[in-house]
Formats: C-alpha cells, structure tokens, sequence
C-alpha cells in the first residue's frame, strides 16, 4: 500500500463520458489513467436495450459498456478498479487519494463520475431498500414474474422501467403528482398503449408497507394531491424512478456548481472553474443526459485537457 502514481491525465468515472476520454486522451499519447469508480461502466450498466446508440439499432447497455472499455483499453488507456475517495484541486499537480490506498498524481483531470438515481426519502422506502424498493428495473425486474408492482414518476426514467417491467409483471401502475408525463413522446404513447400499465395521475407515494419477518413489500398507501384522500395498492415490487442527481461529492465545495449540483463548464468547452480541471457527461449535463452526448463531451475534455497540457509544457 501506499503507491503512488504520477499521469499527464487522471479520468475519474467510467461510463460513456470516461471511457471515450480515455480513447482521445490515449491517441494524444498522454497515457491516461482512468480510475472506474464504485459502478463500473456507469448507468449504462443497469439498463437493457439502448435504442439511441448510433450505428446500433439495439445494443444491451452492459455490452455497450464492455466495448467502450475495451476499446480504451486497446488504444492505451490505464483502467484501474478503484475508487476515488478524496481529490486535492487546491494546486497543480492534483492530488487523488483511491480506496486501495494509491495515491495518484495528476498534472489535468478529466471527471466523468456521472449521476445516480434520486430517491424519495421515506423512512419505509429506505426499510424495504433491496426487499422491494427499488431504483433499477433492469436489475431487479425479474423478481416480480406474474406479480403486481408499482413504479413511481413521470419522466423518461419511469415510462422506460415501466415499459420494461411489463416483461414480468402481471401489472404495472404508474404513480404520477400531476396528469401528464414529461417523457419522450414515443415514450409516452407506448406506456398509454399498454394494456399491462395503469397510469395513475395525482398521486404521490406517502409509505411503502410490508412484511417484518421475512422482509418484503406487500403495498403503498398513495395520497391524491387533489382531494388528500389516501389510497392503498397492492403491490410486491415498488420502483422509484424519479430521475438523478449528479455524483459530485468529490467537487461540490470546490468547483462551481449550477442546477442543483451539476458541475459547470465554460460555454462550448469541458473546462470547470479550476484550471486542468474538465467535465464531462451526466456530472456536468442536466439537459441532454444521453449516453451519445456523454460521449461526445467525454471526447472533448481530452481534446480540451491535451491543449491544456500542450500550453503549460509550452
């Protein structure tokens, strides 16, 4: 223990916005070490069928991932399986401290560390957190073969995990605040269309309720945001799709922040308040959050971190 590692270029997250840095990063020759974090590949990795990824008409988002990094790998990039528990920004170089007890020094960083799935914050959402409650379909789905379960929001999160969980559930109902999605319109008419999802509008989670022994959920009481009235469904599987929040925690009191934490970047570039330091997909990305944008910024903070370097050694 105790090793430390000096790179012209340390990558901070794995998923698209990581993994194509450290192709361009690679092919600059700047010999980049990229650092995985706590969920390698990223979000890509929990969910199935990816329908926008260019040149795939449908690609499993787990497979995508393993391409991606195999692809990084082949042109050079260092992939360590680490995680990144502390980060000096205070003076160049920077200062990385990982979880293995590697200290990595780095003269730019490129961080991709992405988002993650919001949760309600109810004290019997976190109860039956992994008994029931859950924040990932695709991870969880086929727990539910033939039973009834509920899922709650209204954006392109929801719609999706509310479509797909039709290929195990007997039902699907839909909790939304207000009487219209915010998703996709595609989205949108598949989920009015199917016959297995009942959307149910003004409404809002108020408790999960279950069993103590073993652990499991057995329903939800809803409240209409309308009229109050509290409702109760029977459910197995309670499914929190309420969107993400940007995975910052290594850089919120230290890089500015804009929308509620997404890291910000100067106009047309990746670079953050920090000289050296670049940004690149969900981290910084409220608006498009797609795996394709996030691979497109994850390119231009190499390209943005190679001028950087370039014009320090110069």
């Amino acid at each position: 223990m105790g090793e430390t590692r000096h790179t012209k270029v340390l990558i901070i997250g794995s998923g698209p916005a990581g993994y194509t840095a450290g192709v361009y990063a690679s092919r600059a020759m700047l010999e980049p070490i990229l650092v995985q974090g706590i969920e390698p590949g990223g979000q890509l990795t929990t969910t199935t069928e990816v329908e926008n990824w260019p040149g795939d008409t449908e690609v499993q988002g787990p497979d995508l991932m393993v391409r991606m990094e195999a692809h990084a790998k082949a042109m050079g990039c260092d992939i360590v399986s680490d995680i990144i528990t502390d980060l000096d920004l205070s003076s160049r170089p920077f200062t990385a401290t990982g979880d293995s007890g590697v200290t990595y020094i780095a003269d730019a960083v490129i961080l991709a560390t992405g988002a993650r799935a919001k949760w309600l914050g109810l004290p019997s959402e976190e109860k039956f957190k992994g008994f029931g409650v859950s924040a990932c379909a695709t991870c969880d789905g086929f727990f539910y073969r033939g039973q009834e379960i509920v899922v709650v929001g209204g954006g392109n999160t929801a719609v999706e995990e509310a479509l797909f969980l039709t290929n195990f559930a007997s039902k699907v109902t839909l909790i939304h605040r207000r009487d219209e999605l915010r998703a996709e319109k595609i989205l949108q008419d598949r989920l009015l269309k199917h016959p297995k999802i009942e959307p149910l509008w003004f409404h809002t989670l108020e408790e999960v309720i279950g069993a103590d022994n073993p652990l499991g959920v057995e329903g939800v009481r809803v409240r209409n945001v309308q009229t109050d009235e509290i409702t109760e469904i029977a459910a197995k599987g309670v499914f929190i799709a309420i969107g993400h929040a940007p995975a910052n925690e290594l850089v919120k009191d230290v890089l500015e922040l804009h929308n509620g934490g997404y890291v910000s970047v100067k106009p047309g570039t990746t670079e953050t308040s920090v000289p050296g330091v670049f940004a690149a997909g969900d981290l910084t990305d409220h608006k498009y959050r797609q795996a394709v944008t996030s691979a497109g910024m994850g390119c231009m903070a190499a390209l943005d971190a190679e001028r950087f370097l370039a014009e320090q050694d110069g």
